[in-house]
């Protein structure tokens, strides 16, 4: 489950890519951003890819601790890179593999690591600590937006993802029916959209690989922590030092992804009216 759901987030980080760099760019906020993708079928299918790899996680929490479960989806910047020198002839270099490599050791650590075992609630104090880190997402979004490069917004987007990774630990030990009156419930769906919409203004004006890296790096950071403390992750006896340099080089990965990652970042030829042979660059989107 978790293979399919970090192959889930790849296509979708891809496609919501290639659409969000089709608009026009700007340093202050833009209201229409949301409705124009909303209507770009590429951003639509990302979305739906994204929406398929968090139900994939989502399921997956129900025994595996968030940080494993973070893991596999910050490997996904990774598989984007493959996917994307399979799909679209994009170019993988020898540190772009060496990243790759290091990722896999993590998620074997990480899953060496792991504990399996089931949350079914969380104290009241949880989902308000939750709530504050949300909101602070919010009211730091207007000056990420006005800052230059992807980073800002796609950190506080990562935030958000963790909020929404925390806060949905329990929910799937629960029936289906009660899920409208967990409080949580609403929270990791008020994670996601933010997430999104901070994910989607990061994607506009940087690199798949830099909005990607920056964001998985905050996720992974928050979301792990916060499992740990706030909702009861466990870890195998003996096997926390696996716990800790599996975490440093997930991190450590996906932030030199960053720097070496090459997604998005030759030219692609798109179909029916879409702009042909524009380059995806990074400098493009200033």
């Amino acid at each position: 489950m978790l293979t399919s759901s970090t192959f889930s987030y790849a296509i979708g980080l891809i496609l919501q890519s290639i659409a969000a760099r089709r608009t026009i760019t700007s340093n202050s906020i833009e209201r229409g951003l949301v409705i124009r993708l909303a209507t770009d079928r590429c951003y639509a299918w990302g979305l739906a890819a994204q929406v398929a790899g968090f139900l994939l996680a989502f399921y997956a929490r129900e025994t595996l601790p968030v940080y494993l479960v973070q893991a596999a989806a910050c490997a996904a910047v990774g598989v984007a890179a493959v996917m994307g020198a399979v799909a679209f002839g994009w170019r993988v270099t020898r540190a772009e593999a060496a990243v790759l490599a290091v990722l896999t050791v993590a998620l074997v650590l990480l899953a060496g690591a792991a504990e399996p075992s089931r949350v079914t609630a969380v104290p009241p104090a949880t989902g308000w600590v939750l709530t504050a880190l949300l909101a602070s997402c919010l009211a730091l979004a207007p000056a990420a937006w006005r800052a230059r490069g992807a980073v800002p917004l796609a950190g506080l987007a990562g935030a958000a993802f963790a909020v929404l990774a925390v806060a949905s630990r329990p929910l799937p030990a629960l029936d289906v029916t009660a899920l409208p009156l967990q409080p949580l419930a609403w929270l990791t769906l008020a994670a996601a959209a933010v997430g999104q919409i901070l994910l989607a203004a990061a994607l506009q004006r940087g690199s798949t690989t830099s909005a990607g890296s920056a964001m998985d790096a905050v996720t992974m950071v928050a979301a792990s922590a916060a499992g740990l403390a706030l909702v009861g992750d466990r870890i195998a006896d003996g096997r926390t030092a696996w716990l800790v340099v599996g975490l440093i080089l997930v991190v450590a990965g996906v932030l030199a992804m960053a720097r070496v990652g090459t997604v998005v970042g030759e030219p692609i030829r798109h179909t029916d009216n879409d702009v042909a042979d524009q380059p995806i660059t990074q400098g493009n989107a200033r």
